[in-house]
């Protein structure tokens, strides 16, 4: 085929002077480039807010639970995100976004040990991580320090790569498979340490959310050997991220604030039930500050009926009495309060041995009422 010379675009003398001129000025004025790094609402992100799910063959192989947590995102308007991996789709028979960081067999100490986090950081730039890891780890009845070290080191090579890093870690699903007699109170042993190696772990910049996997996985229902989930614990993985993965999602709700000196003043607490489903339901509580000055800190109770019980909350930090009663404290970066402020947190209660449509008794106290 012959090829067609074009005539070079003449431009007049003094048309390219000028152009020469404003050269520098065209470059000062642009804008520079920058990946994003604050997480920010549904659909109104310059770039894709990119999640990287990271874990074992849980996570991957092929992981379906990410399917499903996708599907659901789309669906609730959630479309300017973008799930980041090494490692692209296994299969799931439906539509999603399969790049993921699941690699069938690891074990967390091994990727610390052998710095392996770092080049699939730099390769993907995520901006959350949603992190399921550490069941190989416990098979293999290694101690949950060895674990948790790994995890302090992987979340210090996390905050290199972003320092705005949003961080969701998994009390990993239940395992009971009948080649490992010990597994089943392993996992309870090491999940019990994780929240308050997260309390210890988390900043205002880059927070570390615990999310409660473990708590109504039932191995028998929702695995198919005991270690993997089936489209049941698909679903129940799915529906335990969503919650903590969405509010990282919504807009934030203000600057970081320190808690005052302590004093009690006047706030009023709303509850409404987001989604309910067989055995729990999500909840959502809005405190509002109902003084004529700020606050630097609340706290909410909060009394589920029928016995229900919070497994989980985001936003703020739980503790839970004995009998039920769950009480809530503002997160550090949520609790300084203008006149008429409100701030929100959201939680997952069990409801597995109660019925009927949810509802909860809430309260709620400011602290360091300025003068």
């Amino acid at each position: 085929m012959r090829s067609t010379r074009h005539s070079p675009i003449r431009i007049p003398p003094l048309l390219g002077l000028l152009a020469v001129l404003l050269l520098p000025f065209t470059i000062a004025l642009a804008p520079p480039a920058s990946a994003a790094t604050a997480v920010t609402a549904k659909g109104t992100a310059a770039e894709p807010v990119r999640i990287m799910p990271l874990g074992d063959s849980i996570t991957g192989s092929p992981g379906c639970w990410r399917a499903v947590l996708w599907n659901r995102l789309q669906n609730a308007g959630y479309t300017d995100i973008d799930f980041v991996g090494t490692l692209g789709p296994q299969g799931c028979g439906q539509a999603h976004d399969g790049d993921n960081e699941g690699h069938g067999g690891e074990l967390v100490t091994n990727v610390a040990d052998q710095n392996l986090l770092p080049a699939r950081l730099a390769a993907t730039l995520p901006d959350i991580v949603v992190m399921h890891f550490g069941t190989n780890d416990v098979w293999s009845s290694v101690s949950p320090d060895r674990i948790l070290a790994a995890y302090t080191k992987l979340v210090g090579q996390m905050r290199a790569s972003n320092p705005d890093m949003k961080i969701l870690v998994a009390q990993i699903i239940p395992m009971n498979p009948g080649t490992c007699s010990g597994c089943a109170q392993r996992v309870v042993d090491f999940n019990a340490r994780i929240p308050a190696w997260a309390q210890a772990t988390t900043t205002s910049r880059s927070p570390v959310t615990v999310v409660d996997q473990w708590t109504g996985f039932d191995t028998a229902a929702d695995t198919h050997d005991g270690v993997h989930p089936n489209s049941s614990g698909d679903n129940k993985i799915a529906a335990r991220w969503y919650p903590a993965l969405s509010a990282l999602l919504e807009p934030g709700s203000g600057d970081p604030g320190d808690p005052g000196d302590p004093g009690d003043g006047p706030c009023t607490a709303d509850f409404r039930a987001v989604n309910v489903w067989q055995g729990g339901y999500q909840g959502e509580v809005t405190v509002t500050n109902t003084s004529a000055s700020a606050v630097s800190g609340w706290t909410a109770t909060v009394v589920p009926a029928g016995g229900a019980r919070l497994t989980q909350v985001w936003n703020g930090t739980l503790s839970t009495a004995a009998d039920g009663t769950a009480t809530i404290t503002n997160a550090n970066w949520n609790g300084t309060l203008a006149p008429g402020a409100r701030a929100t947190f959201g939680f997952i209660a069990d409801t597995s041995t109660t019925s009927g449509t949810p509802s909860a008794t809430v309260t709620c106290t400011a602290r360091g009422v300025a003068g």
